[in-house]
């Protein structure tokens, strides 16, 4: 029973920072699976990734009936990042726990850092489709080898490569990382046995219902404010693991 409060507790956590930032909430989804839930870094990041499809998909659901979804755009980013996803997906797999840990907090203190200095990056006069491709790939393969959503490297990228409006840039982010996480999951055959459904179906279902409230939240605090609280935990959470790795 303490494990199901757990999961509910950390999925509505996570939910809630995806609701309310628009991308980055999964980062913390990993930690909380391996500290909190007992799972292994290789179980973690694929049960991360189940998370992140659902909750990614039923968030697109929602931003497709406002309009903030541009579709053209956001498969052509995405088609660039499948093959990247897939085959990270199968390399995480077969790496030590110790690498995947090591290297899941680097990229989240880099995405913690990130948040503290948003970019002030224009929309570009045209679009470099070879730079496009290559910001796509990039993100297929974090997704595929972390396990995270990658939210925080795409809604910046659809904006300074693609041009999009922050607010649809949000939207298309949310299908780019449903596809990316389907190609990586493809690539999981071997969890060592280590994915409990009946902790990743609470945890996913909090996830989704924390994303509604995130939205509201959103209007009441300052999306300033918001980034640097979430920023804060996740350079704590990156430290601990780097700490718990080295020692």
């Amino acid at each position: 029973m303490t494990v199901l409060v757990l999961a509910l507790i950390a999925g509505a956590v996570i939910g809630l920072a995806l609701g309310a930032l628009g991308g980055g909430g999964s980062v913390l989804a990993v930690p909380a699976l391996i500290y909190l839930l007992g799972f292994t870094p290789a179980a973690a990041t694929t049960a991360s990734l189940i998370i992140v499809t659902v909750t990614s998909a039923t968030a697109l659901y929602a931003h497709t009936r406002d309009g903030n979804v541009a579709w053209k755009t956001g498969a052509l980013f995405a088609a660039a990042g499948i093959v990247p996803a897939f085959l990270a997906g199968a390399v995480a797999g077969r790496l030590p726990e110790a690498v995947l840990t090591a290297a899941f907090a680097v990229v989240a203190a880099l995405a913690a850092l990130r948040m503290l200095r948003p970019s002030a990056s224009e929309p570009p006069d045209r679009v470099r489709p070879g730079k496009a491709a290559g910001a796509g790939a990039a993100l297929g393969a974090v997704t595929g080898f972390l396990g995270i959503g990658g939210g925080f490297l795409a809604v910046p990228a659809l904006v300074s490569v693609l041009g999009l409006a922050m607010r649809r840039a949000v939207g298309t982010s949310l299908l780019v990382i449903t596809v990316n996480s389907l190609a990586a999951l493809t690539a999981r055959t071997d969890t060592g046995g280590g994915l409990h459904w009946e902790i990743i179906g609470p945890f996913t279902g909090a996830a989704i219902l924390g994303a509604w409230d995130g939205k509201r939240l959103a209007r009441r605090i300052t999306g300033t404010a918001l980034q640097k609280i979430f920023a804060g935990v996740l350079l704590a959470v990156a430290a601990f693991m780097l700490v718990d790795v080295i020692v």
